[in-house]
């Protein structure tokens, strides 16, 4: 027997967890069509002795949704191993819808990356035909998210929809399923979808339910902000308990000093709820630090009701910035203090990328909370915050049911997106998980390491076809070395690429050789019918 490509002498881990195993992998039309000891002609080869040859990895948790227009070839995930990239989540699908309110998103974004971006759509079916017209180097899933269909329908208004308005809503994350996203999410903590309450989010996660697909959220509060972690934990498991839908949680965290300690509890609750029934699970970054725009962390919610022009013209206000003050010092606390607040990127000055706002507050000759509102003034930054404890990242990390996502974007160390200093779990999530999580501190075995970055996730968003090396399955797969694959990007640094990953192979194509990227571009958007 012929096949397109073959890879030969490798060690298969096939992702469901079980332990690996000498054999070739036989590849034609894309697929995998044969695993054994093989022999026939075969256009192409790749040597794997010594090394692990495992499913691509799946990215459930990103932010790459505007990226692949800027570049689409997502260097710093397809070089860390990753094949899949799931766009669309903490309810903001960046590029769709985008009438009303809920382009400004988008436009906000790009901004920080000083890249512009004419969009030819309007809706979200639209903006899915344009992605699969961009020649992509990985697969894209995407979700509908909750704030982009809240900001058009009912802009930044901190109120529940009329009955119109939420069979509006319906009906565009309805059309947006129907034309290809495979969950809906929500972001519970950011305006406006920390406008909805719990009944809104129900009716709207029944239109993924009925269709097979999944709700994501990240929930309304990941410490002690507004309900609490537990409670906000809660009403993910209830969205899911009646609407039906599967539940994926996002980057699951004990975030700041009033809940270190406290991950077991977490964990607890995902299984209590799968024992009642409820599919629930969740994804993680490892790292105790995340990443996020300063507005979040600045303000309460009820600053920024009418959206960002109404704060910036509220912030005029010497009283207003007067009732905010206290808040925002509060919010600092909550997250361990300015000093754990580093400015990301910020375009109209990057000599203060890097400096948290301690630092830069003492260079304007100011204190955190004025050099705070001073910055969003100007541009509102994205901020890494380390506001975790190592232990609550450990246990959260060894758990079956927590996947690996970055929380990242698809990011290169040349051109647009080389921008700022963006958390390096960009570039370095998943060899960080194998070197740091299983190598070093060995708290799960390898193969459920790699079942975390591959099978799991592809279950999660309901793909059939992916996240294992079986017969008839996509051959997506990387090839690594299992004692040096590690990461590099460092928060000082982070535009730098992963080690140990030696070959990565799309669709059957390959696009990573020999540790470099070939240029190929066999990414396919994947929609509920190529699952």
């Amino acid at each position: 027997m012929g096949y397109d490509l073959i890879i030969q002498n490798g060690r298969v881990l096939e992702g469901s967890g079980t332990p690996s195993f000498p054999a070739d992998i036989g590849i034609t039309n894309g697929r995998i069509i044969a695993i054994g000891k093989l022999s026939g002609p075969s256009a192409r080869a790749i040597d794997a002795a010594g090394m692990i040859v495992s499913p691509g990895f799946i990215d459930i948790h990103t932010h790459s949704d505007y990226s692949f227009h800027l570049d689409p070839l997502a260097d710093s995930k397809l070089r860390q191993g990753v094949t899949l990239e799931v766009v669309g989540n903490c309810g903001f699908s960046f590029c769709g819808p985008l009438h009303g309110e809920a382009g400004t998103v988008l436009h906000d974004r790009l901004k920080g990356y000083g890249a512009t971006l004419e969009p030819t759509w309007t809706t979200f079916p639209e903006w899915l035909d344009r992605l699969g017209e961009i020649p992509s180097t990985v697969n894209i899933a995407t979700q509908i998210g909750h704030g982009n269909v809240r900001a058009a329908v009912l802009g930044f208004a901190d109120r529940a929809p009329t009955n119109e308005e939420l069979k509006q809503m319906k009906g565009i994350v309805g059309e947006a399923l129907d034309a290809g996203a495979l969950g809906f999410s929500s972001g519970l903590f950011y305006a406006p979808g920390s406008y909805a309450k719990t009944d809104e989010l129900i009716e709207l996660s029944r239109e993924a339910s009925t269709r097979g697909k999944f709700y994501s959220s990240h929930i309304r509060d990941e410490g002690n902000y507004s309900v609490g972690l537990f409670h906000a934990f809660q009403e993910a498991i209830e969205i899911g308990r009646q609407s039906g839908a599967k539940v994926q949680i996002s980057h699951n965290k004990c975030g700041g000093p009033s809940v270190w300690g406290k991950a077991s509890r977490l964990l607890e609750m995902i299984e209590a709820a799968r024992e009642d029934g409820i599919d629930v699970a969740g994804d993680q970054y490892p790292y105790t630090a995340g990443s996020t725009a300063l507005s979040a962390v600045l303000f309460p919610r009820w600053a920024q009701v009418g959206g960002k022009e109404t704060l910036l013209a509220n912030l005029r206000s010497r009283s207003f910035v007067g009732r905010l003050a206290s808040e925002i010092r509060d919010n600092f606390q909550r997250r361990g203090g300015p000093e754990r607040i580093m400015i990301a990127m910020f375009p109209p000055d990057r000599q203060l990328e890097g400096k948290n706002l301690v630092e830069i507050a003492d260079i304007q000759g100011t204190n955190p909370v004025e050099t705070g509102i001073n910055l969003f003034r100007e541009y509102d930054p994205s901020v890494v915050v380390d506001f975790m404890e190592d232990g609550d990242v450990d246990l959260i990390a060894s758990h079956p049911w927590v996947a690996v996502g970055s929380d990242g974007t698809s990011l290169r160390s040349s051109g647009p997106l080389s921008a700022g200093r963006p958390h390096p779990r960009s570039y370095g999530c998943f060899p960080r998980f194998l070197a740091h999580y299983q190598r070093t501190k060995k708290l799960i075995s390898f193969e459920d390491a790699v079942r975390k970055m591959t099978y799991l996730p592809a279950t999660r968003i309901g793909l059939t076809h992916r996240g294992r090396i079986a017969p008839d399955f996509w051959a997506d797969l990387v090839v690594f070395d299992p004692d040096k694959i590690r990461d590099t990007a460092t928060y000082e640094d982070p535009h730098q690429y992963a080690d140990g990953i030696h070959h990565v192979i799309v669709n059957g194509v390959t696009a990573v050789l020999n540790g470099l990227p070939t240029g190929a571009t066999a990414g396919k958007v994947i929609d509920g019918h190529d699952r």
